[in-house]
């Protein structure tokens, strides 16, 4: 009978998914703070708000957490997420502005 060291890698697996599943939370939390607020907005002006507030560490007034690094393929790929939720939706006419 020989013992098998632990896998190690099983739990780093389960550090790193919970890890991104936090950042798509902020990142749809900014998302939608943001757009609650204008309305309506260009797609890269989201981008942009989002991505600098990332770098600041804010959520909205008064909330902070820690910066963290995030590129606009993370954001684009949040906003699709709330638009196949329904959270947010296109414009009419306008597919490049997005509305709460």
């Amino acid at each position: 009978l020989r013992l098998l060291p632990q896998q190690r890698y099983l739990q780093a697996e389960r550090a790193e998914v919970s890890a991104l599943e936090r950042k798509r939370n902020i990142l749809c939390c900014l998302i939608t703070r943001i757009l609650k607020v204008e309305k309506q907005l260009h797609i890269d002006d989201l981008v942009f708000r989002v991505t600098d507030a990332c770098q600041k560490g804010e959520l909205g007034p008064g909330l902070q957490f820690l910066s963290f690094c995030c590129h606009s393929v993370d954001v684009l790929s949040c906003v699709l997420r709330l638009l196949n939720q329904g959270y947010v939706r296109r414009q009419e006419g306008r597919p490049h502005v997005l509305e709460y």
